[in-house]
Order: structure tokens, then sequence, then C-alpha cells
């Protein structure tokens, strides 16, 4: 390995899957400080999401599965199978993936029992909620005790978990639009409730209230400013259907899914984030023989040749989508359960602490050496 150059090294490290990686660390001490490194660890982050490698879907249930997104091709007959993610937080059943980012997926058992988990490396990091003093819900559901969700008159909060400091943190100066994000099952039936995150920023859709005068809009809450904003909406067809709006995230940008009455859905694509302008659609995609109506659709990955989409469609397929062509191939999972939410996952050796720990271990290995190295005397000094 000594005759190698490093920069080969690097590249071949970068194309391999995680758990090659994590067996790899044990060969060498040299070999394992760079795996572990944050820069080669963003290297292969950013080069699994550039190529579509490492790539997995989670679908949940009662219980969560994995199955592996090459085994979904497009060409093949081939039908995937999932595998059931067994995690630290499993009490039974009943734990939600609300997300994931960089191979960490937030997991959810209660509105008290939250983790952050990387399924690559096993590891767990539990976000401690701090008990409150008086009913209200975080992130983003203001009910009352009483349950009158129409009520806009509660007082409501928002918090930011930090991994750094291990601590929930208040944001201060909410807008006053945040009592209208909570509409009575709108977020349950088009799964809503959860942010979306896209460009440092988690985004929802404002419903609309046209008893309160209150237009449908995004949402998006900065985690860097750690403020809210509204983010510009693209020009919806102007036509005499109603439709309701959606949001999602496609490689790491903001889309939109404009639903016209369960029958017809547009896709949006924001390229450049906050302009308006760079708002394109994708493709408009409607009714089949095989899916009557649109309840919910939501993008999930492209395929590796660019020109296919896998698409999630009322809770209950998947199936790649040809916008050239126009053509639906619905896919079935083996082991996979009948109805499901689904979330995209890429592996990654992303930890779950800032490095800290990491650069502490090092730094103690290091004082325990120079305490076993016997040091030379000068003994003529020493004797005086």
């Amino acid at each position: 390995m000594s005759k190698v150059p490093q920069d080969i090294i690097n590249d071949i490290l970068l194309q391999l899957p995680i758990k090659a990686l994590l067996r790899f660390r044990c060969l060498s001490k040299p070999l394992c400080s760079l795996i572990n490194g944050p820069n080669f660890i963003q290297l292969h982050l950013s080069h699994s999401l550039h190529t579509r490698s490492n790539l997995s879907l989670i679908l949940r249930d009662w219980n969560l599965y994995t199955v592996d997104f090459d085994s979904l091709d497009v060409a093949a007959s081939a039908i995937g199978s999932a595998e059931s993610l067994e995690h630290p937080l499993h009490v039974g059943g009943g734990t939600e993936a609300i997300g994931s980012c960089n191979g960490l997926v937030a997991l959810r058992n209660s509105e008290r029992d939250l983790a952050l988990y990387n399924i690559a490396t096993r590891k767990l990091k539990e976000c401690q909620l701090q008990r409150l003093s008086r009913p209200i819900v975080r992130m983003v559901t203001f009910v009352g005790d009483d349950d009158r969700c129409e009520s806009f008159d509660y007082d409501y909060e928002v918090k930011i978990y930090s991994l750094k400091s291990e601590s929930w943190k208040r944001i201060k100066g909410l807008p006053k639009y945040l009592r209208f994000l909570h509409k009575p099952f709108f977020q349950v039936l088009h799964r809503r409730g959860y942010g979306v995150f896209a460009s440092n920023a988690l985004h929802w859709i404002l419903p609309h209230w046209p008893e309160l005068g209150v237009k449908s809009s995004i949402i998006a809450f900065d985690i860097v400013s750690e403020m809210f904003r509204e983010v510009p909406q693209p020009e919806y067809a102007n036509n005499r259907l109603n439709f309701q709006v959606d949001v999602g995230v496609l490689e790491g940008r903001l889309c939109v899914m404009c639903n016209y009455e369960h029958i017809c859905v547009d896709l949006w694509v924001m390229r450049e984030y906050g302009i308006k302008e760079s708002w394109i659609k994708l493709f408009s995609f409607r009714t089949t023989k095989s899916i009557s109506a649109f309840m919910f659709l939501r993008p999930l990955a492209y395929s590796k040749d660019g020109d296919k989409m896998l698409l999630e469609v009322n809770d209950q397929k998947l199936v790649w989508y040809d916008w050239n062509r126009r053509t639906v191939r619905t896919l079935k999972i083996r082991g996979g359960p009948k109805s499901f939410g689904a979330e995209m996952y890429v592996g990654s050796l992303v930890p779950l602490d800032d490095g800290t720990e990491e650069v502490e271990k090092k730094q103690a290995l290091e004082m325990e050496k120079r305490r076993q190295i016997p040091r030379k005397c000068n003994i003529a000094s020493t004797y005086s």
C-alpha cells in the first residue's frame, strides 16, 4: 500500500460501499484514520449522491424495512426484496422514520421519544426532550388539551436540536402565520406534517384557509439563520380545476407537487433555490388504468440513466415513470408492507457527534504513549 499513490487509494475507497469501508478500517491504523477522517467522509457522501450509489429505500408501516435501490432496476423483471430494519429505538413496532439527511435518519416513537440513527454504522443519538410546563407541541402542530383544532389562541413554540451541544434551543420572534400551519386532517391525509429538508432549510405547506383569508404558501425554516420565511411558488396552470400543493425534495432540490382534483399531478423543481423564475415543470402525471386517482404522489429518486423517476403513489405503490414515453411500471417489494410511507436514504459514515470525541480519543492515546516512553537523563546535571 505504501507504494500506491495516495490519490489512487482515495479514488478506490470512494467507489466502495459502506459495509466494505467499515471492514477495511481493521486492516491498518493509517487506513482506519483515513476512512474515519472528516474529509474522506464528506467526499464519499458527495460521490454517493452524485453517482446515485449507496442508496436505499426505507418503507414504514408498523415496522421499518429497507430496500436496496439498485435492486429496483427499471429494466429487470426481478422484484425488489425488503429487509426488516432493526434499530435500538425499537419497542415492538410503531417507530416512524420522519426524515433522512446525509445518512442520518430521524426516528420517532412518540413526541418525547426521538433519536437520530446512522443505519450503516449502527450509531444512535437520543434527542432528550425537556418536560414542558404547558400543553404545547413543538414543530409544528398546535393543538390544545380540548382538541379545538380550529382555535388559534393557543401558545406555541419552535425548538431546534443541536448535536454539538446535545440540547434544544427555543426560537424567538415566530411569525404569526405559524398558527395556521395546522389544519384538521390536512397534515394526516397528505403527510405534510413533517418538514422537507432542502438547501439548508425545512419546508412545509401553509394550507389554504379561505374563511380566514389565508392563501396556500410554502414556509421555510432556515437552520443557519434560525428564521422563518416564505418561498416563492411557481406559476401554476390557470384553469378551472381546484388543486392542492405539497412539497418534496428531489436530489437535494425543493420540488412541488400540484394535485388537480386527484386526476393529474404537475411536478415542479426549483433549480436555483429562492429564485421564482428557476421553477421548471418536469412533467404532468395523469391517472392510468392501474392508478385511478391521485390522493398522494411524491417523487423519490431518478433512475441511474436519469430518464425515469421513482414515484410513491397513494402510500401504496412504487412506480417507475418514464416521462419521455409516458409509461408507468409498477414495482412490487417482496417481504414489504402492503401500505407504507417511503423515504430515500443514502449510506454514509457521517458521525453522530461533532468530531470532538474522536479527537479526544487520539489525544488520550498520544498522552498514554508519551508516558510509556522512557526519558533519557543527564546524570551530571541531575546529580548536582
